[in-house]
């Protein structure tokens, strides 16, 4: 089977047509979804672009892994699924943002590597988008792939990632303009001054999620700019995902490959009183997870799965799904048997997840949770501060429950199951 992973960043679990949002358009991921399944609560372990880049490889936690931020995880490359599949023959490629150190191209049999920016000028003179460019280089991939040969591709995109030091920040292509001219984007309920100061007190304007928020957000005509913008770039990645997955069917090689689309760690827009990701707010650590597998019944197309999936499940599903022994370093789960077995498998109901400390305790401090569909304890280590939150009578994460008396017993036993999943996420 040949493996297609299309992997966009910043961009959370709601921002697709499929999923509700009333405004985005995504008609080709929309039609994915269509044709495999969507999982509603898929969610990454650490949300941020380098570690969860290195989970996604290697299928393990951060703490294992050993990326705490954008060098070079410490996981034998051998023992990721590009690595492995590559050592059993496969035609191997990684395409745009990498974020890991420098991409080790001698890995890969076809590689690019480049982020930051939405525009670049290449050395025949062409100024092009980066999302243009991500197109190009996977359509190179699949032109120039050796056709007796299985291959894996990951399009890696960089939108809808800002470009953080530019002014306007998200910057799409002229064509795009014309897409939500004239809607008005809806803004959170929580999106006020009051969520922020709900926010634990070392949340200053220090930290980095507040200064971004000061770069988008912190006026109603900037919020609806920067938001439509945001857009035009997820329209534009989808387009991609579109063509890419439209010359798979003109080769041919569609009904024998695997594809994937999900993200990299989900977004604040502007929920909080917060810009970015980093901490363990539904906003930042839910993202969409399509998987779209030849092996899949028709009746099981266009459904949603509501299992907690996680992103260092993606490792094992690509490996068992092309017949590869997964290393016993892995931590992910095979998430294939959930839409492939006649009977439910037992699956988590709970999570860990970590984050690191990112310059300063203060800018980005480390963060820490145990996440339940009904609960989620918070710990913020550095600071010695503790969260609560019921998330079935408060979704959106406001009313911290951690010195109400009511909910003593639950926290103790969180407290403790939450030492345990740290433990065993090393």
């Amino acid at each position: 089977m040949n493996i297609l992973v299309l992997y966009a960043d910043d961009w959370r679990h709601d921002t697709l047509g499929c999923a509700g949002n009333p405004i985005v358009k995504t008609p080709h991921i929309d039609k994915l979804a269509s044709q495999g399944m969507r999982f509603t609560q898929n969610c990454v372990t650490t949300s941020i672009c380098g570690v969860s880049r290195a989970s996604l490889f290697t299928g393990q936690w951060m703490a294992r892994h050993g990326n705490f931020g954008f060098k070079p995880w410490k996981t034998p490359f051998s023992e990721t699924f590009p690595g492995i599949l590559r050592a059993n023959g496969y035609y191997v490629g990684q395409v745009g943002k990498w974020h890991n150190g420098k991409i080790p191209a001698k890995e890969f049999d076809f590689s690019t590597s480049y982020s930051g920016r939405h525009w670049y000028k290449l050395k025949d003179g062409r100024k092009i988008h980066v999302t243009k460019r991500n197109e190009e280089d996977a359509m190179k991939f699949l032109a120039e792939r050796p056709k007796d040969k299985p291959f894996c591709l990951t399009v890696a995109f960089f939108a809808t990632h800002a470009e953080d030091p530019h002014p306007d920040q998200f910057l799409p292509q002229p064509e795009s303009m014309k897409l939500y001219k004239d809607v008005t984007i809806p803004v959170p309920p929580n999106a006020t001054q009051k969520s922020w100061e709900n926010l634990p007190d070392f949340f200053t304007d220090k930290n980095e999620g507040r200064v971004r928020w000061k770069w988008r957000f912190d006026t109603p005509e900037k919020y609806q700019r920067m938001m439509k913008n945001y857009y035009r770039l997820a329209t534009e990645v989808d387009a991609v995902c579109g063509k890419v997955v439209a010359e798979l069917k003109k080769q041919g090689v569609l009904e024998n490959t695997l594809v994937i689309f999900t993200t990299d760690n989900g977004y604040y827009h502007a929920e909080h009183g917060l810009a970015d990701k980093w901490y363990p707010h539904q906003e930042s650590i839910r993202v969409p997870l399509i998987i779209n597998d030849p092996r899949m019944a028709k009746k099981k197309h266009g459904t949603t799965n509501d299992d907690f999936t996680l992103n260092v499940d993606l490792a094992p599903t690509i490996l068992n799904a092309t017949g590869n022994k997964i290393p016993k370093g892995m931590q992910g789960t095979d998430i294939a048997p959930l839409y492939l077995a006649a009977k439910k498998p037992a699956w988590r109901t709970e999570f860990y997840y970590e984050h690191p400390t990112i310059t300063n305790a203060n800018r980005i401090p480390t963060s820490e949770a145990l996440v339940r569909k009904d609960l989620k304890y918070f710990n913020y280590p550095e600071h010695g501060v503790e969260q609560l939150f019921d998330i079935t009578k408060d979704p959106r994460e406001e009313n911290d429950l951690i010195k109400d008396p009511a909910y003593k017993k639950q926290l103790a036993e969180m407290r403790k199951r939450f030492k345990e999943l740290k433990a065993a996420a090393k």
